[in-house]
């Protein structure tokens, strides 16, 4: 088992703060996208599925028809404690996908959901590695929200002005796949699938979908207020949004898989 300390990138630490806004903004996954994982994942009653990076447990929540005994991996205090509120009945450990605080071979699947971009490729696929079982399965998860809607543009302008490292990774960025590209990876081929999905929601939650952004939840308090004002103004020019309490932002979710590799030969 991996030793008890590990390390998370400095803006991820703003999703402490941010854990009630996240668990308010962030949109929920398509029930055909998780269906689709759990069949090729083989995920069912008598199997156990680890989720790292679990946040405030949408994802694990979206889990629980498949059957699989379920444990959730986060590194975020802020995180665990709305966890443990909103899924009572899935443990939570501390931890991260560098880091698993669980022995060999325990998991017949790994899931991760709109977090895989944060962790370091290859430490976090040998971890991973570790607590899969021979043949067990790797899910990757990300709602990524449709471009060509006006609206959902402009806020991603204004994101982008808080970006203020290109060190920060973004879930559009698919650099995530260096790890299975080295040759020392024990994961297959990764395969893919796209799932249409629609957030409605009440305006107020795509305020929190904003302020729930690691960039945006570090900022200071005042900052931050000024973001909100800003999202609640490109709501009221928008043609398609203004004066309506329900909006609906439409997603792709993007759904990969792949399976651990027999070990190399001695």
């Amino acid at each position: 088992m991996a030793g008890s300390t590990f390390r998370i990138h400095p803006v991820v630490r703003g999703f402490d703060r941010a854990a009630v806004t996240y668990e308010r903004g962030r949109p929920d996954y398509p029930t055909a996208a998780v269906l689709h994982l759990g069949r090729r994942l083989h995920l069912r009653r008598g199997t156990t599925v680890v989720e790292l990076g679990s946040g405030t447990g949408k994802f694990t929540r979206a889990l629980a028809p498949l059957g699989a005994a379920r444990v959730a991996v986060e590194p975020v205090s802020g995180m665990r404690r709305v966890f443990a509120r909103t899924v009572p009945d899935v443990p939570v450990l501390a931890g991260a996908a560098e880091r698993i605080p669980l022995p060999d071979g325990f998991a017949d699947a790994v899931v991760v959901a709109q977090a895989f971009h944060w962790f370091r490729p290859r430490p976090a696929l040998r971890e991973i590695a570790r607590v899969l079982r021979p043949g067990g399965g790797l899910g990757l998860v990300w709602n990524l929200r449709d471009e060509s809607v006006g609206w959902s543009r402009r806020l991603t302008e204004l994101l982008e002005r808080y970006r203020y490292s290109e060190r920060i990774p973004r879930s559009r960025d698919r650099r995530w796949r260096a790890g299975f590209d080295d040759a020392r990876s024990r994961f297959g081929p990764i395969r893919a699938r796209t799932f249409g999905y629609i957030q409605r929601a009440p305006r107020e939650a795509f305020v929190a979908r904003v302020l729930s952004v690691s960039v945006i939840a570090v900022l200071p308090a005042a900052e931050r207020y000024q973001v909100a004002r800003e999202v609640r103004a490109i709501l009221d020019r928008d043609p398609t949004t203004r004066g309506r309490p329900v909006l609906e932002m439409p997603y792709r979710t993007e759904v990969y898989w792949t399976f651990r590799n027999a070990a190399p030969a001695p």
